[in-house]
C-alpha cells in the first residue's frame, strides 16, 4: 500500500448528506482494506456521523457544503475530517441540556479515546473549522475487533 493515501467529499449541508458521508467514508476504507463488517468499521461510521451531523444541525445554515477527507499515512495513522465554514468552534453544552441532545462530541471523544485516538477542532484559512479524529492504523485493527 501506498504510504499516504486520501479521499475526499464536498456534501451539502443537508441531513441527507449525513449517510452520503457515512458510506462514502465506509466505501473508502473498504478500499483501502477495513472490511465494512468490522467493529473498526462501525465505530468509524458513528464517528463519522457524529461529525457530519454537527456539520449539518449547528452551522445554523451559514455552511451550504460540508468536507469530509479521509487520509491514510504508512498504514498508521487515519485521519478523518470534517471542515464547515461557520465559525463556531462545537461545545460541550450544559448537562441537564445533553438529556436531550448535545452528546455528538461526547460520543466522539469517547470512542476516539477508546481506539487510542485524539480529536482536533482547528480553524481553516477561510473563517471555517476541522473538526477531526485521528485514529491508530494497525494490521489488528484492520478487519477485525479492537484487542482490549
Amino acid at each position: 500500500m501506498a504510504d499516504h493515501q486520501e479521499a475526499s467529499v464536498t456534501l451539502p449541508s443537508d441531513p441527507a448528506s449525513v449517510s452520503a458521508a457515512r458510506t462514502y467514508v465506509t466505501d473508502v476504507l473498504a478500499e483501502w482494506g477495513l472490511p465494512a463488517d468490522s467493529e473498526a468499521a462501525d465505530t468509524v461510521r458513528l464517528i463519522v456521523s457524529e461529525l457530519a451531523t454537527n456539520a449539518v444541525q449547528h452551522t445554523f445554515g451559514l455552511s451550504p457544503t460540508f468536507t469530509v477527507d479521509v487520509e491514510l499515512d504508512r498504514d498508521e495513522r487515519l485521519r478523518i475530517g470534517v471542515t464547515d465554514s461557520h465559525p463556531r468552534f462545537p461545545k460541550r453544552l450544559p448537562a441537564a441540556v445533553q438529556q436531550d441532545n448535545g452528546r455528538g462530541m461526547v460520543i466522539i471523544r469517547w470512542l476516539t479515546a477508546e481506539w487510542g485516538g485524539k480529536l482536533t477542532v482547528l480553524p481553516t484559512p477561510e473563517g471555517g473549522k476541522t473538526v477531526s479524529i485521528t485514529l491508530p492504523w494497525t494490521t489488528s485493527a484492520v478487519g477485525s475487533a479492537r484487542a482490549d
